[in-house]
């Protein structure tokens, strides 16, 4: 059996617009996703037997037989669909796997739920290309598409500045050690976003023409939310922030959905679920009442969830 792990992802800055080129800082969590592999010759038809597990179930299994990756049993046509997209880029892209002459069983394990919007499919990616030696971000690519900052986060030890440089990634160290981030919490909103669907919205919605300027705005304050030490100034950044991305997306910011929060809200990732930052002085205790009332249960404070280089590695 051979065994790769790889860490889940936030992005603090440059949603969406880390797509056209905008340098973001993306942060890397403590959760993650494992993927075991076990092989074995095959005698006679060869398959695929996938199971998926989140923190507390098996939340999906399917079995594709080799080499033509046809999905043969599933109990998630969807899911089963992404999977074999996935796996038949691998397959172009490592000729020598499944070629009809082994057996496969693949057991993957979430540390988070999948509803999180954490990761679930970069950590997978990360992990088969780890396991059949190819560039994860080309496996991206050909596959289910996306800026790649995810896969960065993958690897990552800690916080990492991302930007794409003629469609090339480029990944670079953040120093991002906020002394404030006893007042950073991140928030599920209780609705996972399709990534896909919310990237064709925003390339349906804007022209690279269009955003030269945004982009530069945005890149100016990733790079300096990521070194100011000041509390004050970090939300100022993060409302200018929202403030951008709510004209150009045309939709209002988080926080007008919790207008009476003690503090300042910002959207990450897909707008409109997944997790969103809070920034208060309130303290974890009364930053999770308040959310508790507003029918919101999931909550860390900043060092539960962002990994660090003083995490223990895995």
């Amino acid at each position: 059996m051979r065994r790769f792990y790889s860490h889940g992802k936030l992005l603090l800055t440059a949603e969406y617009l880390v797509l056209r080129g905008a340098k973001a800082l993306a942060l890397p969590t403590t959760f993650g996703q494992s993927l075991e592999i076990e092989s074995e010759e095959s005698y006679g038809h060869s398959y695929v037997n996938w199971f998926a597990y989140s923190p507390d179930k098996l939340w999906f299994k399917t079995s594709l037989e080799l080499p033509s990756l046809d999905v043969i049993a599933t109990d998630d046509r969807l899911k089963s669909a992404k999977l074999q997209l996935i796996l038949l880029t691998l397959q172009q892209l490592n000729p020598k796997l499944f070629t009809g002459q082994t057996n496969y069983k693949v057991i993957t394990r979430l540390d988070f739920e999948p509803e999180w919007g954490l990761g679930t499919s970069s950590t997978l990616i990360a992990n088969l290309a780890s396991w059949a030696r190819i560039d994860p971000y080309t496996l991206l690519r050909y596959s289910i598409g996306g800026s790649g900052y995810d896969i960065a986060c993958a690897k990552a030890r800690s916080p990492v500045f991302y930007e794409l440089k003629q469609f090339r990634p480029v990944v670079t160290q953040s120093d991002f050690q906020p002394p404030f981030a006893d007042k950073l919490f991140f928030v599920y909103s209780g609705k996972k976003q399709d990534s896909a669907q919310e990237i064709r919205y925003f390339n349906e919605l804007t022209e690279d023409h269009e955003l030269t300027e945004l982009i530069a705005e945005i890149s100016t304050i990733t790079d300096a939310a990521a070194i100011t030490t000041d509390y004050q100034e970090f939300c100022r950044l993060m409302d200018q922030h929202e403030q951008l991305l709510a004209g150009l997306l045309l939709q209002p910011p988080v926080k007008s959905r919790f207008p009476d929060f003690p503090g300042h809200l910002k959207s990450l990732g897909a707008w409109g679920g997944d997790f969103m930052l809070a920034m208060s002085q309130e303290g974890e205790q009364g930053v999770r009442d308040y959310f508790n009332g507003k029918g919101l249960h999931t909550l860390f404070p900043y060092h539960a969830i962002v990994r660090q280089k003083t995490n223990s590695p895995r």
